[in-house]
């Protein structure tokens, strides 16, 4: 097990799980752990943090689980199989207003250093406000590298977790979060779920239809990497378009 520097930032509950390990992963995963130990930051996306520093430290939380029935008592494999923990940003905020996204948010200075452990809490913090999840049954196992929002001037962090102990999630603050669901990753790499979205700016990038909810963006932008470099992406027709507005 590898300790990330706890040099930073107080003692807090969630801090405790501010490590990263990959004992005890289930198999599935496996795909998922050689990607993120191999990737480099170009094959993510072309946006990365600025040369000179500037931009926002964030973190976001991508959160594999077994898909049991939520509340820790389902069996492994009890429900719709493995899949992803995602969030609805709520309409009124100032960033990106209504989009699916992962947990996360910007790193505060009780978080630590933004090089060291300061994602990895940040992540789990941000992921326990937005939908009231225990991080005590959350093992983080890999970082990416991180990467760049030119809209916002967010520098993310992605921390890759899985959900070892689930506990019921929903929405905590509605001024942040109009919801919390989970996609199975079988929905996420089935064609007839994926769709490319088209700005009228000209921005084209992956996306999935899935849950009642149009999942674009940065967010997207991840998933796709990471099933493509799992060896979990199925052919689909990249020519299904769906258009954005203005305010998107």
């Amino acid at each position: 097990m590898t300790r990330v520097s706890d040099t930073h930032g107080p003692a807090r509950d969630h801090a405790r799980g501010a490590m990263l390990s990959k004992e005890g992963l289930p198999g599935w995963l496996d795909p998922v752990v050689r990607a993120v130990e191999t990737v480099r930051p170009t094959q993510l996306s072309r946006f990365l943090p600025p040369a000179d520093g500037a931009g926002r430290q964030s973190a976001v939380l991508i959160l594999f689980g077994d898909g049991t029935r939520g509340d820790g008592q389902g069996a492994p494999g009890a429900g719709r199989g493995p899949e992803l923990l995602l969030m609805e940003r709520a309409g009124s905020l100032r960033s990106h207003p209504g989009q699916p996204a992962f947990p996360g948010g910007a790193l505060d200075p009780e978080d630590g250093d933004p090089r060291g452990d300061g994602p990895l809490r940040a992540a789990l913090r941000e992921a326990e406000e937005e939908t009231g999840l225990d991080p005590a049954g959350v093992q983080l196992f890999g970082v990416l590298p991180k990467l760049y929002i030119p809209v916002s001037g967010f520098v993310v962090t992605p921390v890759l977790a899985w959900w070892r102990e689930p506990t019921p999630v929903g929405v905590v603050d509605p001024a942040e979060t109009a919801r919390v669901f989970k996609v199975p990753v079988a929905d996420l790499t089935d064609p007839a779920n994926r769709v490319t979205t088209v700005h009228p700016s000209g921005h084209r990038g992956p996306a999935f239809l899935v849950e009642s909810a149009l999942v674009w963006g940065f967010t997207a932008g991840i998933i796709d990497r990471l099933l493509h470099f799992a060896g979990w992406e199925r052919p689909w027709d990249q020519e299904k378009q769906v258009p954005l507005d203005w305010r998107a």
